[in-house]
């Protein structure tokens, strides 16, 4: 099937039956017509499916999407377009479930911009799509935006290839929510590149001070610099950095004068961004969430590092 609407779908789901009657022919057809083909799933379904597809695990990537999909937005790039990149003279199928009972409000957002960004992200390419969602598990309105973001359903056995909930501009703009600060955020400024050097060496002043590990640190300040970077390279505009603790997470927070108007920005692979989507394809990979809002005037950017030992 040549990707259109028609290649990315929502399975609705109730049974672990259910799950497994629709996916294990999807992956097993696809592995007999020579189709690359990726498993993107939380571990124990993981387990279901490949307990279920015996030998023919053999010829499926397989790779358990609450580790490498923590981050809703390393999603595409990190881990969907990378194994489509790999497999450019093939067709590819894929199953993400980013989705699950145990997201967090702060993660949600960024899930549905994920899921309203891929059809996008694969247009013109031989890509087909399933994503599957816990009916029983999932709040009711999970389930309303899941048809909002995906032009193909599955559901009660049935398949409808023309969804007419189907709205992923409208979902885009309302999960594009405005970021808060925190009051008792600390605050640094970089006005011109030679700013860069006290960007790294303010995060990791705050990194010490709540006694990071030196890996943690590293990464705080390789996010804070990224973003300063964006903003004074690509934007040439100030960055007005701020850091706080949240639930468990150090929060960065990056904000510039200016609409950022590329939703695919650091979604797409790093060698086929733009300059500024690779600094950001960065800071996607080492952050744990990364929230952005914006508007005509501003740009605001959340990068959350979870802390060690936080749940």
């Amino acid at each position: 099937m040549t990707y259109a609407q028609s290649g990315h779908g929502a399975l609705l789901y109730r049974t672990e039956l259910e799950y497994l009657d629709r996916l294990v022919p999807y992956i097993s057809d696809a592995v007999a017509a020579g189709q690359a083909v990726l498993v993107a799933v939380p571990g124990p379904n993981l387990a279901v499916l490949a307990e279920a597809l015996g030998r023919l695990t053999a010829n499926v990537v397989m790779t358990d999407m609450t580790e490498v999909g923590r981050n809703p937005g390393r999603i595409l790039g990190g881990v969907l377009s990378r194994f489509v990149d790999k497999h450019r003279d093939q067709p590819v199928r894929l199953i993400g479930e980013p989705i699950w009972p145990g997201r967090t409000e702060a993660e949600y957002p960024a899930c549905v911009q994920h899921e309203a960004l891929l059809n996008r992200a694969f247009t013109g390419r031989d890509v087909t799509v399933i994503c599957p969602y816990d009916v029983c598990l999932l709040d009711a309105g999970v389930i309303a935006d899941a048809r909002r973001t995906h032009p193909v359903l599955w559901q009660n056995g049935a398949f409808e290839c023309d969804n007419a909930a189907y709205a992923p501009e409208a979902m885009l703009d309302r999960y594009n929510q405005p970021l808060s600060t925190d009051a008792t955020a600390v605050r640094y400024t970089a006005r011109k590149l030679g700013d860069l050097a006290g960007a790294r060496a303010f995060a990791g002043a705050y990194a010490q001070w709540f006694g990071l590990s030196a890996d943690q640190t590293a990464d705080l300040q390789l996010i804070a610099s990224e973003l300063a970077t964006a903003s004074l390279t690509q934007v040439g505009r100030t960055c007005r950095l701020a850091l706080w603790r949240h639930d468990g997470h150090v929060v960065c927070e990056a904000r510039e004068d200016g609409c950022l108007d590329d939703p695919l920005a650091g979604r797409r692979p790093y060698g086929s961004d733009s300059d500024r989507g690779r600094g950001l394809y960065v800071v996607n990979a080492v952050a744990d969430l990364v929230r952005t809002h914006t508007t005509a005037d501003e740009t605001t950017i959340h990068a959350y590092l979870r802390l060690k030992g936080a749940p």
